[in-house]
């Protein structure tokens, strides 16, 4: 009995095992996963160039397009900022000590001012040249234009493959055609009737004695080169 399990168990994990290579073998399968590995290095190089770009454009703002952000009137006292210091102060040693003399008074921290450093930027982000409070609503205009511009390249590159692939289709249609037009005018009896726009659809049954008439005459064709042969 305990035999039987097993075996049957064998069985069970086989069959498993052969399903799932037959469905990693598939061809939609692989065509995805060289899909996705060509569609992740494809999105480092559009970055680099959303980049490069960007530093172009924003060649005048301070911090480049990451301090391209809006920091919006505190709504409350938990988007006030640390008091003494506010939303946001400049990313200067100046300006970074003076904020972090002050955060140390606040929390009697003055015999550590490298402690009292720490732990204010922990609160802060630095966007471009700027460090604004972390609980402060901000607008990043800088994100939302490198979204779009990332948007727009990829849009433009799948637009010009497509274009491509359809004209090169178009091509290999073709030059088909055209050999298949040769094909025809070396030998005409091989050219198939043409169809009337209103002959009606044939039935399954008509394809099935096609086929028949088919076979016949391939039958034929090779009876007749074996008395020759003889």
């Amino acid at each position: 009995m305990a035999k039987e399990k097993a075996k049957k168990a064998k069985g069970k994990v086989k069959e498993t095992w052969e399903a799932f290579k037959a469905f990693i073998s598939r061809g939609s399968v692989l065509d995805l996963a060289v899909g996705v590995i060509i569609g992740g290095a494809f999105n480092a190089i559009v970055n680099a160039f959303v980049a490069i770009l960007m530093s172009v454009c924003t060649w005048g703002v301070p911090g480049g397009i990451s301090g391209l952000v809006t920091v919006l009137p505190a709504a409350n006292p938990a988007q006030a900022g640390i008091e003494g210091i506010g939303q946001t102060f400049a990313a200067t040693p100046d300006a970074i000590t003076a904020a972090a003399e002050t955060y140390a008074e606040l929390n009697n921290l003055t015999d550590n001012i490298v402690a009292a450093r720490t732990e204010l930027l922990s609160k802060y982000t630095l966007h471009g040249s700027t460090y604004y409070y972390n609980n402060s609503a901000i607008i990043d205009w800088g994100t939302f234009i490198n979204a779009i511009i990332s948007f727009l390249i990829i849009a433009v590159t799948l637009f010009v493959i497509v274009r491509v692939f359809n004209y090169l289709q178009k091509k290999r249609e073709a030059l088909a055609a055209k050999a298949r037009e040769e094909y025809y005018e070396r030998h005409p009896e091989e050219r198939p009737a043409p169809v009337a726009p209103d002959a009606p659809k044939p039935t399954e049954l008509d394809v099935l004695l096609q086929i028949r008439d088919q076979l016949a005459k391939n039958a034929a064709t090779a009876e007749a080169v074996e008395k020759k042969t003889e």
